[in-house]
């Protein structure tokens, strides 16, 4: 249910409401909004026809169900934008259009270091790269653990930019939270509940994934785990789906982007690396996402790709990920967003 307060409420009636929902098994929600305050809340669908009895508390304007399967992340509760702060100065979701890039997975020194100065000097706000890599194959490269995370903290340390890395096991999430400015969740842990719920309950910015097979439905329903354990600040990344079409990696679902704004308040990314595959339509694929109203991208770009370690072919050369950037603000620019 989500409670409508009114626009001279006092926060006694705010606190009042708020206690009334625990008492009935609820969790409450809060959303501060301009003009008035609404409470988002959530809990077992059985029984929730208690919570009108919220109407006639002091300050309550209006109590309305949520229809939306996904509570927390669907605009009948918060109809407004969020913006994720990533760190001071740094917002998702907002007026500028953000950029993260870097390899797939920390390999070195020189390679991270070398590739988040080059990124920066492009105009990158984030430096991505894989510490942990959770690979289709069990004789893959698996990342350098640790010692990839503590190189991403130099890299940071000499470029400024913010971490993005990914999270794999809910065993590694204290760990890596220690390094990372930002947690990310890859395809293939889009529905790890109990993982999800962990990083649920961190105060740091979730990167989530879209899973290779998965419903918009049910990327928003792994979005509620993490806001329903507190941690509102979830960036959703559509990252291409499987389909029948061997031409690509993945699929890229563009459509989804303007389909998520509808739906949801959270930002959304695109990465065009993972759905297409091929460092040729990364570049098309980046200026489609900024006409398609995406908040941002995550971009793989790695200093030598034919000895990558991993997904090589979709990683774009400093240069040309230079080249792409300059012309990637011209795109923004006419979607009436500023590049970060």
């Amino acid at each position: 249910m989500i409670i409508v307060m009114q626009k001279d409420a006092a926060k006694s009636d705010l606190e009042s409401v708020e206690k009334k929902i625990i008492e009935l098994g609820y969790q409450p929600h809060i959303i501060y909004g301009e003009t008035r305050n609404v409470i988002g809340a959530v809990g077992e669908e059985r029984g929730k026809e208690k919570l009108q009895t919220l109407q006639s508390m002091s300050g309550v304007e209006n109590v309305v169900p949520i229809l939306k399967a996904y509570k927390l992340a669907s605009r009948e509760v918060q109809p407004q934008s969020s913006e994720v702060e990533i760190v001071p100065g740094l917002t998702i979701g907002g007026k500028e259009f953000v950029v993260a890039a870097g390899p797939c997975a920390v390999e070195d020194r020189d390679q991270i270091c070398d590739t988040a100065v080059a990124v920066k000097q492009a105009g990158a706000r984030l430096l991505r790269g894989g510490a942990y890599k959770p690979r289709t194959s069990p004789y893959s490269f698996q990342g350098m653990e640790e010692d990839g995370l503590k190189l991403l903290a130099e890299a940071r340390e000499i470029t400024g930019l913010p971490i993005v890395t990914e999270v794999v096991n809910p065993r590694d999430v204290e760990l890596v939270a220690r390094y990372a400015d930002v947690m990310q969740v890859g395809a293939r842990n889009t529905q790890n509940f109990a993982l999800l719920k962990m990083l649920g309950q961190l105060d740091k910015p979730i990167l989530l994934k879209r899973g290779m097979s998965t419903t918009i439905q049910e990327f928003l329903m792994s979005a509620e785990y993490i806001l329903s354990e507190g941690n509102r600040r979830v960036i959703l990344c559509e990252r291409g789906i499987r389909t029948f079409e061997t031409a690509t990696r993945n699929t890229l679902d563009i459509s989804a982007v303007p389909v998520l704004k509808q739906q949801t308040h959270l930002p959304v990314i695109i990465d065009p690396s993972h759905a297409t595959g091929h460092a040729s339509l990364i570049a098309p694929m980046s200026y489609a996402a900024a006409a398609a109203g995406a908040d941002g991208l995550i971009v793989e770009v790695h200093p030598c790709p034919e000895k990558a370690t991993s997904d090589g072919p979709q990683s774009l050369r400093p240069d040309d990920f230079q080249v792409m950037m300059d012309k990637l603000r011209e795109f923004v620019k006419v979607a009436d967003r500023e590049m970060a």
